[in-house]
């Protein structure tokens, strides 16, 4: 199950991801807001991420087949399948 919804959000996400935008759900529905956050790009490696983020507040185990593995930084997460970045999703501002 949480393999289907993280494969669902991935596939959401690359379909709708633009240069300078970032996908965000809101109420339940999925849309693109401007981003200025630094966050990696696709096909960075797991290293190339770490030396210029440092190091995750959290790392997931990888699911899957491919192995999607899922890192969070304060202000985005990135998605690997094995070592390469396929998509980084920016975090929504908190409502704080």
């Amino acid at each position: 199950m949480r393999a289907r919804v993280l494969l669902a959000v991935l596939i959401a996400c690359s379909v709708a991801a633009t240069a300078a935008a970032e996908t965000v759900v809101v109420d339940g529905q999925l849309r693109l807001a401007s981003s200025g956050v630094p966050h990696p790009h696709r096909s960075q490696t797991m290293h190339q991420v770490e030396q210029r983020f440092g190091t995750p507040e959290k790392r997931y185990a990888a699911v899957g087949r491919p192995p999607i593995t899922r890192w969070d930084y304060p202000d985005f997460s990135v998605f690997f399948e094995y070592n390469r970045v396929v998509h980084a999703v920016v975090h929504a501002p908190s409502a704080h």
